[in-house]
């Protein structure tokens, strides 16, 4: 199986829209989302219906969460939360509805899929090789996919090895990775808050039978998406931002 895997589009409809066309023209088999649907940007209900239409799987986020009143936003920074608040009050009925049936962990084709990591699917970020590490012996599957840090990256160690053998890093456009042997925890960034420097967004194509992955980014319309950010009265730093990918 092809799979493209997607993760924190953040109400962001221009990137997701892009990311879309790419996976499209790309030819796979599935589409799997690892949560953060919505959050930061303006346009919850349209990414909500594409998110919906489009993937086979889609996994719940914290700030997915949060908008459902499930989560208290007092550990999220000012500006998250503000924006946490703004989506509980114009996120459509039919948006809460189809975040509400969503989890947080979940499995496809032999692969974990988790939004934040296997041993905290919710918070956990996975940055450093400790935590990749410990993530790898908390999933059963031999690869497993996470969101959460909007970091395009990867983690591995070898079959047979032990704690302080894994390694890691970030991935760039078109970085090609072989996943036929060793242990593995793959992000593929964020598609509408990207945070590695690079500001387009981010999926990832993986294959289950020839055991690969590639990781993909594409230009949007970033101006745009500001725009629609600024003009909801969110905080201007959540428009800012989508310039530097930071």
């Amino acid at each position: 199986m092809r799979a493209a895997v997607l993760s924190d589009v953040h109400s962001n409809q221009p990137a997701l829209e892009a990311v879309l066309e790419a996976v499209a023209g790309a030819g796979v088999d599935e589409i799997w989302c690892l949560g953060d649907v919505v959050g930061y940007g303006a346009q919850p209900d349209a990414c909500a219906d594409l998110i919906e239409h489009d993937c086979d799987i889609c996994l719940v986020g914290n700030h997915d969460l949060a908008t459902l009143g499930e989560l208290d936003v007092s550990s999220f920074s000012e500006t998250a939360a503000v924006a946490v608040e703004w989506t509980r009050e114009n996120a459509s009925a039919g948006t809460r509805d189809f975040l509400r049936g969503l989890r947080p962990a979940g499995e496809r084709a032999g692969v974990g899929l988790f939004h934040a990591s296997p041993r905290d699917p919710i918070w956990e970020y996975v940055l450093a090789t400790d935590q990749a590490e410990a993530g790898m012996e908390a999933q059963p599957q031999r690869v497993g996919l996470i969101g959460h840090s909007h970091v395009s990256l990867f983690f591995t160690r070898p079959d047979g090895a032990g704690r302080g053998d894994a390694t890691g890093a970030q991935a760039g456009d078109g970085a090609l990775l072989a996943l036929e042997s060793g242990e593995w925890l793959l992000n593929p960034g964020s598609v509408g808050q990207p945070r590695d420097g690079d500001p387009r967004a981010a999926w990832l194509e993986l294959d289950t039978v020839e055991w690969t992955a590639r990781f993909h980014r594409v230009p949007y319309d970033v101006a745009t998406a500001a725009e629609t950010i600024l003009a909801a009265g969110l905080p201007s730093q959540l428009a800012e931002r989508l310039e530097v990918g930071r």
